[in-house]
């Protein structure tokens, strides 16, 4: 039996960030670790959770394909219950875990129960689908909400995000030459994956404490 949670960072600070994982790859991926330790590293509390079709995927030979992310609510909803924190919370997730948690911010932070949405690598568009955006909840979304994205992400670039009419809710970081995980090619950007996900973790960390003060 896998843990309903993962936990990562200080246990002591006041701010909760639920975070959970991409359509395709569990809570303990090497990206969503690697991103898990770089916002701890920068003093924040992180949980991850699974959906149930992922944790099946533990225990069975059957990969059935990840279900439509507005089905996935219900559990994100209760993961949210059983966290229980007291603090504020901020909830989010790679990729389609962000958008899931996308879809309920709103409804959760005018009841005071969320202070803000993390969204690491959006999925605005299936790659090379440019045209099928997941951005019309995201107009007027009102939770103050942070999205970190690699420029040269396939579900959605600088150029072509630059483009939508998004709320003025949304902040965006974006990473230099970052594909989908975030991660540059060192050749073209300079910089490496470590540098990334530190400055990812940095800036959540200043607009965490922003959005919850």
């Amino acid at each position: 039996m896998h843990d309903r949670f993962l936990f990562d960072g200080p246990a002591g600070v006041r701010t909760t960030i639920l975070l959970a994982h991409g359509a395709g790859a569990p809570m303990d991926s090497s990206a969503m670790k690697a991103a898990t330790v770089a916002l701890a590293s920068a003093g924040l509390r992180v949980a991850r959770f699974e959906f149930a079709y992922m944790a099946a995927r533990r225990t069975s030979d059957s990969r059935k394909p990840p279900p439509r992310a507005e089905t996935l609510i219900p559990e994100y909803k209760a993961a949210i219950a059983e966290l229980g924190v007291n603090g504020p919370l901020i909830i989010g997730g790679k990729s389609m875990g962000g958008r899931v948690a996308s879809m309920i911010a709103d409804e959760l932070h005018s009841d005071s129960k969320v202070a803000g949405l993390l969204c690491l690598g959006y999925p605005f568009h299936p790659p090379g689908k440019p045209d099928q955006l997941r951005t019309r909840h995201l107009v007027d979304i009102r939770t103050p909400t942070l999205i970190c994205q690699g420029t040269r992400d396939e579900f959605g670039t600088r150029e072509e995000v630059s483009g939508y009419t998004l709320s003025n809710a949304i902040e965006i970081l974006w990473l230099e030459d970052g594909d989908h995980n975030l991660t540059p090619r060192k050749s073209v950007s300079g910089f490496s994956a470590a540098d990334h996900l530190r400055t990812m973790a940095q800036t959540a960390a200043a607009w965490a404490a922003r959005v919850t003060a």
